[in-house]
């Protein structure tokens, strides 16, 4: 069974709106990473845009009954959760260096 059934279903119609929902916020997420203003403002877009990521594996892992695409889910998301506290910390000393 695929995402794209020849009988449309509940759940095919669902996913599709998902999808559709997850990428309009990858949009407007990068949008946030390139305009700015700050540089925290960008990392939370970017970690945002790693969880949009590890969502949109989900929802495609769900509607294709595929449960393997979860293992890169999940390791997508620990990737970014280490991602942005690395960000974090930068962001911190160098606060504090220019104070």
């Amino acid at each position: 069974m695929t995402l794209f059934e020849a009988a449309p279903t509940f759940l095919s119609f669902a996913a599709y709106a998902a999808i559709v929902a997850v990428v309009l916020s990858v949009a407007a997420a990068a949008v946030r990473v390139l305009r700015g203003p700050s540089l925290p403002d960008r990392v939370l877009a970017l970690d945002m845009i790693g969880l949009l990521s590890v969502s949109f594996i989900a929802v495609v892992a769900i509607a294709s009954h595929q449960a393997v695409l979860l293992d890169a889910a999940i390791a997508i998301a620990l990737v970014s959760f280490l991602g942005t506290v690395a960000f974090s910390r930068f962001i911190e000393r160098r606060s504090r260096e220019e104070s």
